[in-house]
């Protein structure tokens, strides 16, 4: 190889190292105030990540370049310099598409209100998270995007261009902040990551496969449906079972859709379609938290989208898929995987706390005592205003400004804990006259 293209290589080489230089941690450029900041271990293991990948680059760039200067490189042809050269700058721009990744979720930090708010909710969805003594919550953090459904990338998965999300990062549709909604699809979200945590799906699938293989005819057809879609069932139940009827309402509003969606079958999608989606929510609902609320969802649903019309090979699936929910419905609830011990699912999501009855007494008691809703865990809280809106008492101007105060609250809650310069007592101090400064 010539030494004007060792020359040239050499200092492409440099120059990745120079703008790698530049791409500094996010504690040194993202601006935010203390209580929009992530959650102090996804902020760790996100720069700690972050960090990792940028010193394996600066290891791989030095040896190339020593590789250019040795006797082997000089012997080299000049067109395998320049391959090895293209692979070093194709991982250079994989660690920027992973610096972008979460620098798309960090940035909103710095937006007035929406950067507490998504404090708040990193609160509620480690919250929903939280199975103590089951598995070791990942971190979760929590950013909002165009569009009508969430997603999540669950911790723990390839992110583009390799290696191991350090997080789970869960998008949350704007449309839905901020309202008692919003925890139907971020729970849904985390449901994704509880159930790969406890290897919900393979355990579920195998009961499925039993059941596919003794059923015939039609009845084979619904559970093979089931088995298709059992991974958005498993998140939709974890939904329904943290926080109650405020599920099903919130999917309600998101699958809302013209009619020809709602009923529309499309078995490479993972999601059940819309219609019987909510019927499925509705029968989970009823089974964990027997009330007559549920009828009267069903009801509604089935009034804004009557099966009349339909052709008759969708009314005759919509039928024998209705008829096969209170099995599968029973599958779930008695369902007791390995990761489990033996328990059965409902059994370790505190369900008997969430029964209307019970949400219904909180909130009575929250009218003479508001401070106590401060300290209630919050899918409990969004449990309470979503069963206080299914009763009617609660409008949407109430709820919206109910919950604004609760994610600020849950956000500070979250600065202080975790703010060292202050002792316990002036923390707990300050955090006793939050509901008085946000009233």
């Amino acid at each position: 190889m010539d030494t004007w293209a060792a020359d040239f290589l050499t200092h492409e080489a440099h120059a990745l190292l120079t703008r790698l230089d530049r791409v500094t941690p996010f504690a040194l450029t993202e601006v935010m105030v203390p209580a929009a900041n992530v959650p102090r271990p996804a902020q760790l293991a996100i720069e700690r990540y972050l960090a990792i990948g940028r010193q394996e680059l600066r290891g791989r760039v030095g040896a190339y370049r020593r590789w250019l200067l040795s006797s082997q490189g000089r012997r080299a042809d000049v067109a395998e310099a320049q391959r090895r050269f293209t692979v070093l700058r194709m991982r250079f721009n994989r660690v920027l598409t992973q610096f972008d990744l979460f620098a798309d979720v960090l940035s909103q930090r710095s937006e007035r209100d929406n950067g507490v708010w998504l404090s708040g909710l990193d609160v509620l969805a480690a919250d929903a998270l939280a199975l103590p003594g089951y598995y070791e919550s990942p971190a979760v953090v929590c950013y909002l995007d165009r569009g009508v459904g969430a997603a999540i990338r669950r911790a723990r998965t390839r992110l583009p261009g390799g290696g191991e999300n350090p997080v789970a990062i869960i998008r949350v549709p704007r449309e839905r902040m901020v309202g008692s909604g919003v925890a139907s699809s971020l729970v849904h979200e985390v449901g994704h990551q509880a159930a790969a945590l406890l290897g919900l799906v393979d355990a579920l699938r195998a009961d499925l496969h039993i059941r596919i293989e003794r059923a015939c005819g039609s009845e084979k057809a619904v559970w093979r449906c089931f088995e298709r879609w059992i991974s958005e069932i498993v998140a939709d139940f974890w939904s329904v079972a943290r926080v109650g009827v405020t599920s099903t309402m919130g999917l309600i509003g998101v699958v809302s859709l013209p009619r020809a969606f709602v009923f529309r079958v499309n078995l490479a999608d993972p999601h059940p379609f819309p219609w019987i989606r909510v019927k499925l929510s509705c029968a989970m609902g009823r089974a964990l938290y027997p009330h007559p609320q549920w009828d009267r969802l069903s009801a509604l649903w089935e009034g804004f989208y009557p099966k009349d019309g339909l052709d008759p090979g969708t009314r005759s699936l919509v039928r024998d898929l209705e008829a096969g929910l209170p099995e599968l419905v029973d599958l779930l609830v008695s369902h007791q995987p390995e990761s489990l011990g033996g328990e059965a699912l409902a059994d370790v999501m505190d369900v008997e706390g969430r029964l209307p009855r019970r949400l219904h007494g909180y909130y009575q008691r929250w009218l003479t005592t508001p401070s106590e809703m401060y300290d209630t865990p919050p899918t409990l809280v969004f449990a309470v205003l979503g069963q206080q809106r299914a009763d009617g008492g609660m409008g949407p101007d109430e709820e919206s400004e109910t919950l604004a105060k609760l994610l600020v609250h849950w956000a500070l809650h979250g600065a202080l804990g975790t703010d060292n310069s202050r002792s316990a007592p002036e923390r707990g101090a300050i955090l006793s006259r939050v509901p008085q400064l946000l009233t």
